[in-house]
């Protein structure tokens, strides 16, 4: 992923409104991917998309340039999703709140992936999707997710092992997998 230019960043930090609206154009998609695969909503990515963006714009002035932008980002994104999942959980305690709707599968990718990605534990599927689907190093999802980069390479193996045996109708779990490429391909 292209990293914007420190003065971009430096000039939307200071009010420059052409230059958050290049940082948004930058990383619109990515940060709507990566939340539509992370919630399995494509609405509520939008609306959790447009949350990081408006904490993004208040929060401008507090990156530090001690990491690269991109990481800060999906930090912000993962951090309003994991938000918005503890209301939900919330609201859904309270007597009489109608079920939520199915989530609607991504157009292009079979509903059978959707529901193999959608299966894994919230943890297996952040990695999962920062790595396969954003192409981020594994040193950067240990950024973003504030964790050691071993945990990073054993949750992204896990996921590969538990969609393939999903997808492949096996009920053996991932301590029984001996293929380490997993269904997307090897080590990233």
């Amino acid at each position: 992923m292209n990293e914007p230019d420190p003065a971009v960043i430096r000039a939307a930090a200071k009010g420059d409104q052409a230059a958050f609206s290049e940082l948004v154009r930058l990383y619109q998609e990515p940060v709507w991917r990566f939340l539509t695969r992370y919630t399995g909503d494509q609405h509520l990515a939008e609306d959790l998309a447009q949350e990081t963006f408006l904490k993004l714009h208040r929060r401008l002035g507090s990156y530090k340039f001690r990491s690269k932008f991109s990481t800060w980002v999906f930090s912000i994104a993962r951090n309003s999703a994991i938000d918005s999942h503890r209301s939900a959980t919330r609201r859904e305690r309270l007597p009489d709140v109608a079920p939520r709707p199915a989530p609607l599968g991504e157009p292009g990718l079979g509903a059978e992936l959707d529901e193999a990605i959608a299966s894994l534990s919230p943890k297996l599927r952040e990695s999962l999707l920062l790595v396969e689907v954003l192409g981020l190093r594994y040193r950067e999802v240990a950024e973003v997710l504030e964790l050691p980069i071993g945990t990073v390479k054993s949750r992204v193996f896990h996921a590969r092992s538990d969609l393939t045996s999903f997808l492949v109708g096996d009920t053996a779990t991932t301590s029984d997998a001996g293929d380490d490429r997993g269904l997307l391909g090897g080590v990233s």
